[in-house]
């Protein structure tokens, strides 16, 4: 199927490339959009900021959902072998679909963008040597280089739309680094000893490198692993000792774990409160401003640093937040 779809692709590339010759100034505005499939809908963000009018995107995996443990519909498989340009995590985010991506990938544009990042900007995975922490997501300067790599795969499938793909890269990059700084300004306002950040897994490892806090998940990297008695035990322990009071839920996770951990803490004298719901795995709802990367990242530091001390605008960066 994949190849006879390159086979009229490429008869229907020349018939548009024949086309473009009666149109003054340019060929990109001739040619149908590109057809991009993204795993995630971090990925999607990323290539609708930049694709512009030059792409229609789809992400396979929206709110709430997973991508540790997603496997491929059929309807997926169709999208995905009829898409000009498929762009997925890597890092063995997309566990259960890996392989049959990998497999795409010798027949078509398959690209994995977060595999561009340097390797020593990277946090080794908690059960295997050879791979690493895939939620690079979760700092926005280092979600930047996985940007810069959505850019250059738009750029090799659709060479002729170069100049405003990398403009508007600078424009998205430009609002990374905004957010950067407000992230970096309000979780300094969070006073040091609150700096334990107890979620439902370890997807906040970057996030704890990039603003200096202590990191700790119910579960390991992914959430495939499951936490036990023992472990929800210990967490208890280190609540009272440490004299946690704020732990916080996922919306691509069950909130299982952690209302467990809060009610241990509560039968041990030790009052502890769900200090908001996170996203770690997947955005908000579509047509939302947390349903954007610069607003999942926004939500979450605003959310965090308010639940800790810290003091923050109660809708966030731009004022666009729903409500804290």
């Amino acid at each position: 199927m994949v190849s006879k779809r390159r086979f009229f692709g490429a008869l229907g590339a020349a018939a548009l490339a024949v086309l473009a010759l009666g149109v003054p100034g340019g060929t990109a505005r001739a040619e149908a959009p590109l057809s991009v499939v993204a795993t995630t809908g971090m990925i999607a963000d990323a290539a609708r900021e930049i694709g512009g009018a030059h792409v229609t995107v789809k992400a396979l995996m929206g709110p709430g959902v997973d991508p540790h443990s997603y496997r491929q519909t059929r309807t997926d498989i169709v999208a995905l072998a009829n898409a000009d340009l498929v762009l997925w995590h890597g890092l063995y985010l997309e566990a259960q679909m890996e392989e049959f991506l990998l497999e795409l990938a010798e027949d078509g544009h398959v690209v994995a963008v977060a595999e561009a990042l340097p390797k020593d900007r990277l946090i080794g995975h908690d059960s295997y040597s050879d791979k690493f922490d895939p939620h690079v997501w979760m700092d926005p300067e280092l979600w930047a280089g996985v940007v810069v790599a959505v850019r250059d795969a738009l750029i090799a499938a659709r060479p002729d739309a170069e100049a405003d793909f990398r403009a508007s890269a600078e424009r998205h990059l430009a609002e990374l680094d905004g957010l950067a700084r407000y992230t970096r300004r309000i979780l300094a306002s969070v006073p040091e000893g609150n700096r334990v950040l107890l979620t439902s897994h370890d997807a906040f490892n970057y996030f704890g490198a990039a603003y200096d806090f202590e990191v700790v998940g119910i579960q390991g990297i992914s959430t495939e692993s499951e936490a036990g008695l023992k472990r929800i035990a210990e967490l208890v322990e280190l609540l009272v000792a440490r004299d946690i009071r704020a732990v916080f839920v996922e919306s691509s996770v069950s909130d299982r774990n952690i209302r467990a951990l809060a009610e241990g803490a509560s039968a041990a004298g030790h009052k502890v409160v769900i200090g908001g719901e996170l996203f770690s795995d997947a955005m908000g709802t579509p047509g939302t401003y947390e349903g954007t990367y610069l607003g999942m990242i926004d939500h979450n530091a605003t959310v965090i640093a308010r639940a800790l001390g810290g003091t923050a605008p109660d809708r966030g960066m731009q004022g666009k937040l729903a409500g804290i």
